[in-house]
């Protein structure tokens, strides 16, 4: 998986944190929530615009 397909860094958004394409939601965001017991289907089922693959981006991201 290329994690560049859902992670941009765009200046104008979140500080420039590292956040999923299409949303305002960082990587930050997702593995705070993934590490605090929620899983998977819990944060799709909060916030829809994520997907199973842009969950994974993030995991990726933070282990790059």
């Amino acid at each position: 998986m290329n994690f560049e397909e859902h992670i941009e860094i765009n200046t104008s958004k979140r500080f420039g944190k590292p956040t999923i394409i299409g949303t305002r939601i960082s990587v930050a965001d997702v593995l705070n929530w993934l590490a605090n017991g929620m899983s998977n289907e819990d944060i799709i089922q909060d916030f829809p615009e994520i997907t199973k693959e842009s969950i994974k981006a993030c995991l990726l991201y933070a282990a790059s």
